[in-house]
């Protein structure tokens, strides 16, 4: 797994064509705003959380953001377990993003 600071994370994810943004927050989390773009999935949905990373592509590389960046560790890490070798963790999360915003 790489944490990355939000500057590193926002520049690489900038900067990469084959780049799939994952926001492991609640729907009530992400109605409060989201990174564009952002594919949501719900790290707290357990088994169907694991179910919806298996269809994902495993060659894209994934960002990964939650509130703080305790879930979406958790989420790169269970992914790489998974055989996903390009997992992003943003550290401090969704709530120290300074960067675009869709609500």
């Amino acid at each position: 797994m790489s944490d990355l600071s939000q500057e590193q994370w926002a520049q690489q994810l900038k900067a990469d064509e084959n780049a799939f943004i994952l926001d492991v927050r609640t729907e009530e989390e992400v109605a409060d705003g989201f990174i564009p773009n952002a594919k949501n999935l719900n790290i707290f949905k357990g088994q169907a959380f694991i179910y919806e990373l298996e269809a994902l592509d495993k060659n894209k590389n994934y960002y990964v953001y939650c509130k703080a960046g305790v879930r979406s560790g958790q989420a790169c890490v269970i992914m790489n377990q998974m055989g996903f070798d390009n997992a992003y963790n943003l550290m401090g999360g969704f709530s120290e993003w300074t960067g675009d915003i869709e609500e």
